[in-house]
């Protein structure tokens, strides 16, 4: 490409640059993510990609559920399936390192036709969150952690979920937390996770091995939440991509293995005064503020409403086991990982807050967005936490749902969650999860066929 279509290069960030480095590109690839986090889009020739300033795609795909189903929301006027406008956000522009030739993805943003960004696209109320704090003077700032299995390919799903085999010719036990060797089982997956990621211009803070018989974390460094978000989003494909190439899958379920434990998407917060550039959550002494107290008050208060975001699935619930490394609780205590909220060891300007009850099959824009809002909410209410949890808190019984049944209606409960996520975003999310739980208690499981079939 040459000449005046080669503009809309001219615009990508430097390592997209750096990747492309003079070659041609084939295809761009635009891409927004719907309610369970999947990559939706088109994809184009760079060509025709040069010349379109947008596209359209239906607002029904915000109503579709995992299965391929479709949420009954609305009157007459969805039905017509009306388009959205989606232009290319080019901060977004990364590349697609596994593409065969090259290829650039770019998110897009989402408006409607008169302009006005979709309530319901989850990347929008992200934004809308963050703006809420915006208003406030307050910017936060986030770090996710990103848990998941590499696990052996499984084509039948009534069969049970197994760990691949390692170099080492066996499959990986449980119980490896930390151990390099266990990463080490699974080097060639971890080397193109680090090399797509490079070349996505993607930082890695550290990559460990979780308790889980082939379970790995990766963590994120701390920023903008709607970049994270985006860099989450991106990286569950990445990963996919790296765990195919070698035969294997790489899984995001929150429980895919019985009897091993679950994968969480911890998200760390803070919140930084716009015009002092100084951390909220501690005062001029270096002691943990009233902001501090007031986000995790919020937290507590607020996250029963918003489990069904956090934990979107009926698997889901299955993660929520004590003494699982999965808290069921909304305690909170420093340095302590049997509470739902911890406080890490960190420094005054780095003093932050863990949620560790978000799961990893959460969207991470809508499960970033769940987890800000209720620390919103706290920190304009004022109220003030429980105490302090300082021994184990995995015997404490909470007001936490325990299903997503229960989620849901604590979730369609809530008008202050509303208000801060939008309400049009809540009516459709819990539409489709309605459907999604309909359509789970159509199938029957093994258990049933096992232990009732000949028995009942």
């Amino acid at each position: 490409m040459t000449g005046k279509s080669d503009s809309w290069i001219e615009r990508l960030p430097a390592p997209a640059q750096e990747y492309i480095n003079g070659r041609r590109v084939e295809e761009v690839e635009c891409i927004i993510a719907d309610i369970p986090g999947i990559s939706r889009g088109k994809a184009m020739p760079a060509a025709k990609f040069a010349r379109s300033k947008q596209m359209y795609l239906p607002d029904s795909i915000f109503y579709q559920t995992i299965t391929g189903g479709w949420a009954d929301f609305g009157g007459e006027n969805r039905y017509t399936d009306p388009d959205m406008v989606l232009t290319p956000d080019f901060d977004t522009a990364v590349a697609a390192p596994w593409a065969p030739d090259p290829t650039i993805q770019i998110i897009h943003n989402i408006d409607d036709q008169n302009g006005n960004p979709v309530p319901f696209a989850p990347r929008n109320v992200l934004k809308r969150v963050v703006s809420f704090y915006a208003e406030k003077g307050w910017k936060p700032v986030v770090a996710p952690e990103l848990e998941f299995y590499i696990v052996a390919p499984n084509t039948d799903p009534s069969r049970p979920i197994e760990p691949p085999f390692g170099r080492s010719g066996r499959r990986v036990a449980a119980s490896q937390g930390y151990s390099m060797s266990a990463v080490d089982e699974y080097g060639p997956i971890i080397d193109d996770i680090y090399d797509f990621a490079e070349a996505m211009g993607f930082e890695i803070d550290t990559i460990i091995h979780e308790g889980g018989a082939g379970q790995i974390e990766i963590n994120l460094p701390h920023g903008d939440p709607v970049r994270l978000a985006d860099q989450v989003f991106y990286f569950k494909r990445l990963i996919r991509e790296a765990a195919l190439r070698h035969k294997c899958y790489a899984t995001f379920m929150a429980k895919p293995m019985q009897d091993q434990p679950g994968s969480a998407m911890h998200i760390h917060h803070s919140i930084v005064d716009i015009e002092t550039g100084g951390n909220i959550f501690s005062d001029d002494r270096g002691r943990e503020s009233s902001a501090f107290r007031h986000f995790i008050a919020g937290l507590q208060t607020h996250l029963p409403s918003a489990i069904a975001i956090i934990a979107p699935y009926v698997n889901s619930y299955r993660r929520y086991v004590p003494d699982h490394s999965a808290p069921v609780n909304l305690e909170w205590g420093r340095d302590n990982r049997t509470t739902g909220l911890r406080v890490p060891i960190a420094p005054p300007a780095a003093t932050r807050i863990e949620n560790r009850l978000a799961g990893m099959d959460c969207n991470p824009y809508l499960g970033i967005a769940a987890s800000l809002a209720c620390g919103f909410l706290g920190l304009t209410e004022g109220a003030e936490p429980r105490a302090q949890m300082t021994g184990s808190a995995y015997a404490t019984e909470d007001e936490l749902p325990r299903s997503l049944r229960e989620a849901l209606l604590a979730f369609e409960e809530s008008k202050a969650l509303a208000e801060v996520l939008s309400p049009e975003f809540c009516d459709v999310y819990a539409a489709v999860k309605w459907a999604e739980q309909d359509e789970f208690f159509q199938v029957i499981s093994p258990w049933e066929r096992e232990h009732l079939l000949v028995n009942v």
